[in-house]
């Protein structure tokens, strides 16, 4: 190897050495030069639309690559994809946000350049950035620029969140040591110190012994800190009755019989909530206490009765213990655990069965206008093991919690951000990873299916463009219910803001340059007002095999919604009315005791 490379050839091979096999971004002029160096570097460039997409893209990517990386321009370019930054921010996805930013000379100066305010500031975006990632460097340094990217690139793996790399365009030919590339970026979790860790082990599972009334709440932080199988095998082995919150909702095995689906609190199943309080333990993995998540945060559990795992630490009983990496942590847990200590504990009460209700839906009459009540379960039958299943924002998002996921089913939703127009871009970032992983064999083979609201698309339609020009195999569920619809219910059902022109959504393959009659890439646009219809068109051999581009327009009522949507808007309406809490404790203790009676 060359004992100096240019800095640019440097940065994209770190980044290809982590993982990264596509480059999503806009190619802008200040960072065209170092774009030359992708192709070199063994890595795709996707090419996308515009920056927003981009960043959306480059997330969804991350969250089934495990890592991604974005390229934009100065200023416009990065403020365009500002947003979708934050998003990956706010929901843990490790993006590598790479700047190219004006001559260092230029910056010095405080020259009045384009892109910029005019007024000599080229900080004042990067400080901005500041705010939204877990590490930055402005690599205007040769010496200490190779330091910096693994730095940087470390921390975004290990803290699974976006970090910001700035690259004047003077600097991507600057050479740089190349020595460090013969080393692999260190990526491994520090230890737990052993002595500390086994104290803690023995603490958890002397409660898991002791409990009588055990509950397992898995959430979607589980997946970003890299435990997933651990939290499965916890659920299997244990047998404890088990709920996901909906950013968690995939994680583990859905067709366990200890599964009962989404714990949803205030939302959810009349007798779940007070079931779930009066449990003497909850186990929650990987907690995200957002207010959509925990649904009015009516499902946090109580301290003292609950052990909750962290990245870096774990609190028992409301005693917070430090410096214990979850990943090892539960490593350990499930490597002592005895089964034949743990309680054999099946709730006396009807939790719910999730497969079971599917399976009892009575068939719908042909003619039937298709209605978000069983829409979200029926849908569930065209899933397969192996499958990529997203649901965007809104109705979307609230209504997959009724979905039933084969094994080995991946979902993801938004649980905090909820960027309306984010699934879209994500579904090709997410897709593209997919295809590359299952031709690495690390993936099983499966489609890529979206479910997308008709105002959500509108937001960021560009990306069919890019789903296209990489030839991305997806399936995508536009509801057309003709503006937006979890808006309606929150406010202003009749008002003329939530309304949206009707677009011709499935001629959008066709605007968007989708090849006619191309065997390797096939094109299919459906559409369905009734039951009769939908049934016709997802039994089709082109749509189950998902190749190529599908849209299927299924029309709903524009006023129609999840029953959950509508509950959880009719709770929180009522509280921020200004209704008196006592009723609510009142309803809940009378709950309470109707369980307890039939508990007894």
């Amino acid at each position: 190897m060359a004992s100096q490379v240019d800095l640019a050839e440097y940065l994209f091979r770190r980044i290809r050495q982590v993982g990264v096999k596509a480059i999503h971004g806009v190619p802008g002029d200040y960072n065209l030069t170092a774009l030359d160096y992708i192709e070199p570097a063994d890595l795709d460039w996707v090419g996308n639309a515009n920056e927003l997409n981009a960043g959306y893209a480059a997330d969804g990517y991350a969250r089934i690559r495990g890592v991604s990386a974005l390229v934009t321009a100065f200023g416009v370019g990065e403020l365009s994809a500002i947003n979708a930054v934050a998003g990956a921010y706010s929901e843990l996805a490790p993006v590598i946000h790479i700047v190219g930013t004006a001559p260092t000379h230029v910056q010095d100066g405080g020259l009045c350049m384009h892109h910029s305010l005019g007024n000599g500031d080229f900080r004042i975006f990067a400080d901005m950035y500041a705010k939204i990632t877990v590490a930055q460097a402005n690599l205007r340094d040769a010496e200490t620029a190779p330091a910096q990217i693994d730095r940087c690139i470390r921390e975004c793996v290990l803290q699974s969140r976006p970090v910001y790399l700035e690259l004047p365009t003077n600097m991507v030919k600057a050479r740089v040591s190349a020595a460090p590339l013969e080393t692999p970026i260190d990526l491994s979790i520090p230890m737990n110190d052993e002595g500390f860790e086994d104290t803690e082990v023995e603490l958890i599972l002397n409660k898991m012994y002791s409990s009588k009334q055990p509950f397992i709440v898995v959430d979607g932080c589980t997946s970003r800190y890299g435990v997933s199988e651990e939290a499965d095998e916890l659920v299997r082995i244990t047998g404890f009755p088990t709920s996901t919150t909906p950013f968690g909702k995939g994680i583990v095995n859905e067709e366990y019989s200890n599964f009962y689906g989404i714990y949803a609190g205030i939302a959810g199943n009349e007798v779940y909530m007070p079931w779930a309080k009066g449990c003497d333990l909850v186990i929650k993995l990987g907690p995200l206490e957002s207010d959509v998540n925990t649904f009015g945060f009516s499902t946090i559990p109580e301290p003292k009765t609950s052990i909750v795992f962290h990245r870096d630490h774990v609190v028992i009983g409301g005693t917070k213990y430090h410096n214990l990496h979850i990943k090892s942590l539960l490593r350990k847990v499930l490597s002592k655990l005895d089964k034949d200590k743990l309680p054999i504990y099946n709730p006396s009460m009807d939790l719910g069965d999730p497969r079971a209700d599917l399976l009892a839906l009575p068939p719908p009459g042909k003619d039937d206008m298709i209605d978000q009540a069983t829409f979200w379960k029926r849908i569930s039958k065209f899933f397969r093991s192996g499958d990529l299943v997203m649901v965007e924002t809104g109705t979307a998002s609230v209504g997959c919690r009724d979905m039933v996921l084969p094994a080995h089913t991946s979902l993801i939703n938004s649980c905090i951000w909820l960027s309306i127009g984010y699934m879209l871009p994500a579904c090709q970032g997410a897709a593209l990873a997919q295809r590359e992983m299952i031709s690495e064999g690390k993936r099983p083979d499966g489609r890529a299916i979206l479910i997308e609201g008709d105002g959500s698309l509108q937001m960021t339609a560009q990306s069919i463009s890019d789903m296209i020009r990489n030839r991305l195999d997806v399936t995508i569920f536009v509801i057309n219910n003709d503006g937006y619809v979890i808006e309606r219910w929150i406010h202003g059902m009749k008002a003329g803001y939530n309304d949206i022109q009707p677009w011709r959504y499935l001629e959008a393959p066709n605007y968007f340059g989708a090849p006619k009659d191309d065997p390797a890439y096939p094109v299919v646009t459906r559409r369905a007002e009734t039951w009769g219809q939908l049934s016709d068109i997802l039994a089709e051999p082109a749509l189950q095999a998902g190749k190529g581009m599908n849209i299927v327009e299924v029309m709903m009522d524009r006023e129609d919604a999840p029953d959950v949507l509508k509950k959880l808007v009719q709770t929180t309406k009522r509280r921020n009315s200004g209704e008196p809490a006592e009723s609510d404790k009142r309803q809940r203790m009378s709950t309470e005791e109707k369980v307890m009676k039939v508990a007894a």
